[in-house]
C-alpha cells in the first residue's frame, strides 16, 4: 500500500495534474465514462440494492453528470487567483490569492450511494489539480468493482488510483500519509479516520449521520408535508444519511400523519410493496438484524412486514414513541419512522437541541415566524423547509455537517475549495525601499505614529480619498528618503 500512495505521490509531484487543460480533460473523459458504461454502472447499483435503472439513473447518474457539467462551465472562473485588498504600506504592490492542489487525496466512499458518494467528491478533487486514491464501500462491492474496471480506462493511471477491499485494506491505507482525506460513513468510523488522519495532520472532510428531525407544525399542509416525507424517508429503503430520521409533532396530529403516510405508502409503491421495483432493500443480514432489533417493543401503528430471506422490511410507521428506547439512541438508517409526540415547537426544539447536532433539519410549516425561530434556535449540517433531502441536489449549498454529524462540507464550488489551498500570494518591487524604512530599526515615536496611519486609518472609496491616499504614500516616501524621521 505504502508504494502504491508513493507512485501517486511522484505522478501528483510530476505536475501533470495542475494545468487547467488536463484537469478539463480528466473531468470530460469521467463524464464519457458514465455516458458509455451507463448500462454497466446502472447493472452494478441494481446489483447491490437491488434498485431499478430508473431510480439509479435519478438518483445517482444525473447528479454526477450535472456536477461535471457546473464544474466544466465554472473551472476556468475558479481557478483564477483573486486580487487581494492592499493597504497604504503595499498600495504599489500585486497580492491576491491563488487556488493551488493539496496533493495526494484519499476518497472513502459509502455503500448506500455507492456511484455519487464516490465519483461526486472526485470530481472536486481532479478540478482542483489533485491526485488521488479512491476507496470504494467493499459493502457495495459490485459497483466497487465496475469503479476500478472503468475508471483506469478512461482516466490518468497514475493519478487517479482505486483500492479495493475491506477492513484491512482501508486500516493499511490510513497508515500512509495523505494531503486531505475525504469519508462519508458512521461516526464511529468518522472517528477512527480522524485519530488515523492526526497523525500525519492531515485535515479530513467527515461526511457521517445522526438522527435528522423533522417537526410538523399544526399549521401546514399535511396531505404535501407527509408525501414529501413519505419519499424522503423510505427513499432508497430509508438508507440515506440524511432521511427524516424521526417526526416531532403535536400529539393530535399523529394519526393524521400515519394515515396520510399510510395512503401514500399505496399510492407510490402498490397494494404489495414488496412486488414494487421502486422499493429497495437492506444492504446486507447484518443491517437487516440491527434494524429488525429496533422495532422490540414498538407499537407499530403501520408496516413491520419483513423477509430474511430477501432483506425486506416495508414502509413502517412507530407511534408514541419513548425518546430513550433504542430507535432513538442511534440512528436508524432503515425504512422505520418514529413519531415523538411533543406540546409545542418549543418542545420540539429543546428536544433537539438536547440531542447530538444532526445532519439535517426539516421543518414543515406555513408560519414564517415559527420557521425562522426554529432554524435560529437549533444547529445542524443543513435545513429544508417544507421538504426533505431537497438541499442536497442544489450545487451552489454546501453540503456538510456539524459536531457528531461532521465536518468540513462539499458540492460544486465548495469542492473545488475544500480540495484547495488558498495560497496568499504578495509579489514586492526591490524598489521603493525609502518607504520601508518605516519598519527597519531604529524605531522612533514619529515611526510608530506614521505605521498606526498607515496601517489603521480607514478611508472612504472615493476618487478623491484615492487620490489623496496617494499623496500621502509619496510624501511619506519623500520623508522618508529626505530622513526626516
Amino acid at each position: 500500500m505504502e508504494h502504491e500512495v508513493q507512485r501517486v505521490r511522484n505522478a501528483f509531484l510530476s505536475g501533470r495534474s495542475r494545468p487547467l487543460r488536463f484537469r478539463l480533460q480528466q473531468l470530460e473523459a469521467l463524464r464519457r465514462m458514465v455516458l458509455e458504461r451507463e448500462k454497466d454502472i446502472l447493472a452494478a447499483i441494481a446489483s447491490d440494492l437491488c434498485k431499478s435503472e430508473f431510480n439509479a439513473y435519478s438518483q445517482e447518474v444525473v447528479t454526477i453528470l450535472g456536477e461535471i457539467d457546473l464544474v466544466l462551465e465554472k473551472l476556468p472562473e475558479w481557478v483564477t487567483a483573486e486580487p487581494a485588498k492592499k493597504n497604504l504600506l503595499t498600495m504599489l504592490d500585486e497580492a491576491y490569492v491563488q487556488p493551488e492542489p493539496l496533493g495526494v487525496v484519499l476518497i472513502i466512499g459509502a455503500w448506500n450511494y455507492p456511484l455519487v458518494l464516490t465519483i461526486q467528491p472526485l470530481i472536486g478533487a481532479i478540478a482542483a489539480g489533485n491526485a488521488v486514491i479512491l476507496k470504494p464501500s467493499e459493502l457495495s462491492e459490485n459497483t466497487a468493482k465496475i469503479l476500478a474496471k472503468l475508471l483506469p480506462q478512461y482516466l490518468d493511471q497514475d493519478l487517479y488510483v482505486v483500492v479495493n477491499g475491506g477492513v484491512e485494506e482501508t486500516t493499511e491505507l490510513l497508515k500512509q500519509r495523505f494531503d486531505y482525506i475525504l469519508y462519508t460513513g458512521s461516526t464511529a468510523v468518522g472517528k477512527i479516520v480522524m485519530t488515523a488522519a492526526a497523525k500525519h495532520l492531515t485535515p479530513v472532510t467527515l461526511e457521517l449521520g445522526g438522527k435528522s428531525p423533522c417537526y410538523i407544525d399544526k399549521d401546514c399542509d399535511l396531505d404535501i408535508a407527509c408525501r414529501r416525507i413519505t419519499w424522503g424517508k423510505y427513499l432508497n429503503c430509508g438508507q440515506t444519511c440524511i432521511a427524516p430520521d424521526y417526526v416531532l409533532c403535536e400529539p393530535s396530529l399523529q394519526n393524521q400523519i400515519v394515515q396520510k403516510i399510510k395512503e401514500t405508502v399505496k399510492e407510490f409503491y402498490g397494494e404489495n410493496v414488496k412486488e414494487s421495483p421502486d422499493y429497495e432493500r437492506i444492504i446486507n443480514l447484518r443491517h437487516f438484524k440491527r434494524i429488525l432489533s429496533l422495532l422490540e417493543g414498538q407499537k407499530i401503528a403501520f408496516g413491520g412486514e419483513t423477509d430474511e430471506a430477501t432483506r425486506y422490511i416495508a414502509p413502517t410507521v412507530l407511534t408514541d414513541v419513548d425518546p430513550e428506547t433504542k430507535v432513538m439512541q442511534e440512528e436508524i438508517f432503515g425504512p422505520i419512522l418514529p413519531i415523538v409526540p411533543v406540546k409545542n415547537a418549543d418542545e420540539a426544539i429543546k428536544f433537539i437541541n438536547e440531542r447530538e447536532k444532526p445532519l439535517a433539519i426539516y421543518v414543515f410549516s406555513h408560519n414564517n415566524k415559527l420557521i425562522k425561530r426554529m432554524i435560529d434556535s437549533t444547529s445542524s449540517g443543513g435545513v429544508t423547509v417544507n421538504d426533505v433531502i431537497m438541499h442536497f441536489m442544489l450545487s451552489s449549498l454546501p453540503f456538510g455537517g456539524v459536531g457528531s454529524s461532521g465536518m468540513g462540507a462539499y458540492h460544486g464550488k465548495y469542492s473545488f475549495d475544500t480540495f484547495s489551498h488558498q495560497r496568499p500570494c504578495l509579489l514586492k518591487s526591490l524598489k521603493r525601499e525609502g518607504a520601508n524604512k518605516l519598519r527597519y530599526p531604529p524605531n522612533s515615536q514619529s515611526k510608530v505614529d506614521w505605521t498606526k496611519f498607515f496601517l489603521l486609518k480607514r478611508f472612504s472609496k472615493g476618487k478623491f480619498s484615492l487620490l489623496f491616499l496617494a499623496f500621502l504614500g509619496i510624501v511619506a516616501a519623500l520623508l522618508v528618503k529626505a530622513g526626516y524621521y
